[in-house]
């Protein structure tokens, strides 16, 4: 089978635009995280979607539908975390692994309740980026858009927070509408993710193509461009890698990133020992 062959199948084309457009979110929403050392928040986060997929299962409910649990139940426990992190004198690592084990706790209490289900919990564990149906597309295309849209208007500010808090606070840059901000536009990455790769490996997407793009860019705005572009290269060659080798999706493209960034360490280390020559 050629490419183009492979190409022409409709769930291969939903597979990859599907893919293309959370490849992009995880990248850009990646750097923010990365920078202001919350990359667990994508873990914690995705463990709660653990939780939500069992219980949109154990409810009876089947693909886009599920969203309508997952996305709610996501979102609240994101902005809990930070309530938690902030009032109960808590570190967010803390408030972080409190909510986790919850969902995950959740997740597999359900799970033991509705046993008729554990072959589409599995699929949800670890990807099944090739099933994906257009009313999930039409989804991902809509939540795509609107993450997009609330990143580049609050660019700037985000931008400031990320690399002074302090300072952001003082420049009457409203640090905790943004810092829920963050927190709920990842949890709407994370549900749109768990079909891509899986809720065990969201945080790999959103933590591996930054790093690599941390290891050989100069600036913000190219850290950015190449956190992208390691993405979808990640994401679309392990689609088609997946796709021609049997393989799992979800695990192909995380072990792909994972290439990516070591070749990004290599380079960087290179660098260091030419410019010391």
């Amino acid at each position: 089978m050629t490419i183009f062959e492979m190409f022409s199948y409709s769930f291969m084309q939903r597979a990859l635009l599907a893919g293309t457009l959370i490849g992009v979110l995880c990248a850009v929403l990646g750097v923010f995280l990365v920078l202001r050392r919350l990359s667990l928040i994508g873990d914690g986060l995705a463990h709660i979607t653990f939780g939500s997929v069992a219980l949109a299962l154990f409810a009876g409910l089947q693909g886009a539908a599920m969203l309508l649990v997952s996305l709610p139940v996501v979102l609240l426990a994101s902005l809990g975390i930070l309530k938690l992190a902030g009032k109960a004198r808590l570190g967010g690592d803390a408030a972080i692994g409190i909510v986790s084990s919850v969902g995950v706790s959740l997740g597999v209490l359900l799970a033991v309740l509705g046993r008729g289900y554990g072959v589409d919990l599995f699929s949800y564990l670890f990807g099944s980026i090739l099933a994906i149906s257009r009313a999930e597309l039409l989804v991902a295309g809509g939540l795509f858009i609107t993450v997009l849209a609330l990143l580049w208007l609050y660019y700037n500010d985000l931008v400031a927070l990320t690399f002074n808090e302090e300072l952001a606070a003082v420049s009457g840059i409203r640090v905790r509408f943004l810092n829920g901000l963050l927190a709920a536009l990842t949890a709407l990455t994370v549900v749109l993710a768990m079909k891509l790769v899986g809720v065990m490996l969201i945080s790999a997407l959103l933590i591996l193509p930054a790093s690599a793009a941390l290891q050989v860019a100069r600036g913000f705005r190219m850290t950015v461009i190449l956190s992208v572009l390691f993405s979808l290269l990640s994401v679309v060659g392990g689609i088609v890698l997946s796709f021609l080798l049997n393989l799992p999706s979800g695990a192909t493209i995380i072990l792909l990133a994972f290439v990516i960034f070591c070749a990004g360490y290599l380079f960087r280390q290179l660098q260091t020992v030419k410019n010391r020559n």
